[in-house]
């Protein structure tokens, strides 16, 4: 009995092992699947458009099961709150991110400088710079409050100490990304490799992945070796959203739609009837609102401005020398400069687009001032005062009363009394339905 059941067990495993081995065959023979590299563009100023653009863009490269995303960076700098929602989503990022400044000529200035040190690897092309990350954080009525001497030492401690974490996360130099922050330090690309800012330097994306392929690098709390040799690449653009919220929120397209629903409402007050003036001046003031809820506005500038405008107005209805026009433009021009004077790089508008839309708008205003005196000073042509200076026909007279004819209707007049029926007069007043007339000067 034992030998049989010796030869059982035997045949058992073998037939175990028969199967395994076909199971793990299929396995053994399939190709590698190619990487899946999703690529995303970080330019221009950061602000919430491109800040969302990323957030979703993440959430893509995770549906798209990506193994690496590369992040190509090109930016002046922008506001905090965006910069911090982009750090804390690489920070989350269970996939490798790597900063690319890139192609040459682009930088990664102020709050880029940041998100660099926060991707999990840190490249840069040939021409390329970052640094000068010295914080200019904005109060809510958008003024500058590095100013101050107690709140500036405040925020540059808390920049230093989050440039500093991050630059101890990802195991890079933290001495110059405090110099970044405190002295507004700059490096070119070939520095900052050489002070380990960065890892690597590439021309451009095939070759950066290329010296990617077999590194190791922590992500989500795993362990990943990047396998970039067969890859598949995945553009992940700005959608026609981000792009269209990127443009109203441009500090320049805010202002020009501030100031053109002013115009377009003002001059439908002004001429009741147009329509088209005050439905587009509407439409515009409500999107520049909209824009000044999420960029950094001075709202005493914004006062200044519709103080400015209320005071041209003012010219235009209440007679005077000008007093009220010329500080109405003082006080525009003032406004307009002050309104998006905020120091944070991408959102200031320059002065010459400044000092040129405020010089064609107080043309424009100065013209419907104009306007407005040679319409109060013509004669009037309706009513009681559009009578007076009329001539008009004597219809039936007796006396120092009688019935004129004026304008086509019969009207009850006193005047002198030699006058008779076919004589011409003229209105001189009139009170209620009686017209004070006396002779046309032809007549005497």
């Amino acid at each position: 009995m034992r030998p049989r059941s010796g030869w059982r067990l035997l045949a058992l495993a073998l037939s175990v092992l028969t199967i395994g081995w076909l199971g793990a065959r299929p396995a053994l023979t399939q190709p590698a699947t190619a990487s899946r590299i999703a690529m995303i563009e970080l330019a221009g100023a950061i602000g919430p458009a491109n800040s969302g653009y990323i957030q979703r863009s993440f959430a893509q490269a995770r549906q798209e099961s990506a193994d690496l995303i590369v992040l190509r960076i090109d930016t002046p700098g922008g506001l905090v709150d965006p910069m911090r929602k982009i750090i804390q989503e690489i920070l989350a990022s269970p996939i490798p991110v790597v900063g690319f400044v890139a192609p040459g000529g682009a930088h990664a200035a102020s709050a880029g400088t940041y998100i660099l040190y926060a991707c999990h690897l840190a490249a840069m092309a040939p021409g390329t710079n970052l640094g000068a990350a010295t914080p200019v954080e904005v109060d809510l009525s958008g003024t500058p409050t590095t100013g101050t001497p107690d709140l500036k030492a405040k925020t540059i401690n808390d920049a230093v100490a989050y440039i500093r974490s991050l630059a101890e996360l990802r195991g890079r130099n933290p001495a110059w990304a405090e110099r970044a922050v405190r002295e507004a330090a700059t490096l070119t690309a070939g520095e900052a490799l050489q002070r380990q800012v960065i890892d690597l330097i590439a021309n451009d994306v095939p070759q950066l992945l290329a010296k990617l392929d077999g590194r190791a690098v922590q992500a989500g709390g795993l362990d990943h070796v990047l396998r970039l040799a067969d890859r598949e690449l995945i553009e992940l653009g700005p959608g026609w959203r981000t792009q269209l919220l990127s443009l109203l929120t441009s500090p320049t397209v805010a202002y020009i739609l501030l100031l053109t629903g002013i115009f377009g409402i003002l001059i439908e007050i002004l001429t009741p009837g147009v329509v088209a003036p005050g439905v587009l001046g509407a439409i515009a003031l409500m999107v520049a609102l909209y824009a000044f809820q999420i960029i950094p506005v001075n709202f005493a500038g914004l006062g200044l401005i519709l103080l400015g405008v209320g005071l041209m107005v003012m010219e235009m209805l209440v007679p005077g020398i000008g007093v009220f026009g010329l500080g109405g433009i003082v006080s525009f021009v003032i406004g307009s400069v002050m309104l998006m004077d905020t120091g944070v790089p991408g959102f200031d508008v320059p002065m010459e687009i400044i000092g040129g839309v405020a010089l064609v708008a107080s043309g424009l205003l100065m013209k419907l001032m104009m306007m407005m005196r040679r319409v109060r000073l013509r004669p009037a042509t309706t009513g009681a005062e559009g009578m007076i200076g009329n001539f008009g026909q004597v219809v039936q007279w007796s006396g120092q009363r009688g019935r004129i004819r004026l304008r086509g209707t019969t009207w009850t007049a006193h005047g002198p009394a030699d006058m008779l029926p076919g004589d011409r007069v003229r209105v001189v007043q009139v009170s209620g339905l009686t017209c004070e007339v006396e002779p046309a000067p032809e007549e005497r």
